[in-house]
């Protein structure tokens, strides 16, 4: 009972709200340290370009990952493909699974380069893939 009662009395100290304030120096910075995101232009009243808030750079961030995931996903696709195709032997059905295979391939990475190519349009001075 008394261990449960100090537990509890943890877990309400561990999850209570705490109280977040804006960063009143002056310096535009959002007032918290990454790794991955600057947070060096978030008040865009100042004229700031908005290529350098940190909402742009997840964004592009995330375009990036999925440019990654759709090629490792792409390769897989083809190692499938291929082993379909040199196990299957006699059988019609397999070769017929394998180029259905093959072609879907083909038409996911056509279609995402169109997205990506719309992408860059969309997005001013494209995605920049300096890291």
């Amino acid at each position: 009972m008394g261990v449960a009662l100090i537990l509890s009395g943890g877990l309400a100290v561990a999850l209570a709200p705490v109280s977040v304030y804006a960063n009143e120096d002056g310096n535009n910075n959002c007032g918290v340290d990454t790794a991955i995101i600057s947070c060096s232009g978030v008040n865009n009243n100042d004229g700031a370009d908005i290529q350098e808030t940190a909402l742009w750079y997840v964004i592009t961030l995330g375009i990036k990952i999925l440019v990654g995931l759709v090629g490792v996903a792409a390769l897989a696709g083809v190692v499938y493909g291929a082993v379909l195709y040199t196990t299957a032997g006699n059988s019609v059905e397999q070769v017929k699974k394998a180029k259905g295979v093959f072609t879907n391939i083909a038409l996911g990475v056509v279609a995402f380069a169109l997205m990506y190519a719309l992408l860059n349009f969309l997005i001013p001075g494209g995605i920049n893939w300096n890291f």
